[in-house]
C-alpha cells in the first residue's frame, strides 16, 4: 500500500527507524528517526529520540 508521507506521524516513523536499526541499517534509522524528532512538538522527547538514534557518520569509530 502506498501512503502519502504527509499522512505519516512521528510513531510511523519511529517504528520504520527500528525496523531500520533490526536490519543494520543505523544511518537510514537515523534520518528515519530524524524526522520522527521533527514532527514531534515536546523539546524533550525530541532529544530523547535524537540520542537513541545518534548520526552513525559523528560516533563511528576507526579500527585497524
Amino acid at each position: 500500500m502506498i501512503r502519502d508521507p504527509a499522512d505519516l506521524t512521528a510513531a510511523d516513523y519511529l517504528d520504520s527507524a527500528r525496523e531500520m536499526t533490526a536490519a543494520d541499517r543505523p544511518y537510514l534509522a537515523h534520518l528515519l528517526a530524524e524526522e520522527a524528532a521533527q514532527l514531534t512538538t515536546d523539546a524533550a522527547t525530541a532529544a530523547g529520540i535524537r540520542a537513541t538514534y545518534p548520526d552513525p557518520t559523528t560516533t563511528r569509530t576507526e579500527t585497524n
